[in-house]
């Protein structure tokens, strides 16, 4: 199956925690970093994911958001941090490529978002995605 989704990271699963109706599933990344997914009881059952389970986490590219300084006092579980390794502005939109330990990511920001935080090829980063925005998938 070929999917539009940019951002598709290879890890294992190190903890799966189920509430009522939603689960967390902790995923260990290849590079090492963590990656939260908030997805449904029915989810984590249908796909029978269980630690040391090997998933893909997918995320799309205008679900990523970037910051170049520290981001205190958020919600947002997933911050992963990393180096710019390219960038292609329109009119509008910009696409951000992220090199993080273990993968890249692609961020879609506005070109105006792109141009107040002075990204650039080498410009540090932090990737940050809600575990909600997280999808899961097994081969």
């Amino acid at each position: 199956m070929s999917m539009s989704i940019r951002n598709q990271l290879q890890g294992t699963i190190t903890d799966v925690t189920v509430g009522e109706a939603m689960a967390t599933v902790k995923v260990r990344l290849a590079g090492g970093q963590d990656l939260t997914a908030a997805i449904t009881v029915d989810a984590v059952n249908e796909l029978g994911l269980s630690v040391g389970g090997a998933v893909t986490a997918l995320v799309k590219s205008t679900d990523v958001a970037l910051a170049t300084n520290y981001v205190g006092g958020l919600s947002i579980r997933n911050r992963l941090p990393g180096t710019v390794t390219g960038i292609a502005t329109g009119a509008a939109m910009a696409t951000v490529k992220v090199s993080v330990d273990g993968g890249e990511l692609t961020a879609a920001i506005t070109a105006e978002s792109a141009a107040e935080l002075g990204l650039k090829q080498d410009s540090a980063v932090t990737a940050l995605i809600k575990s909600t925005e997280v999808s899961l998938a097994t081969a």
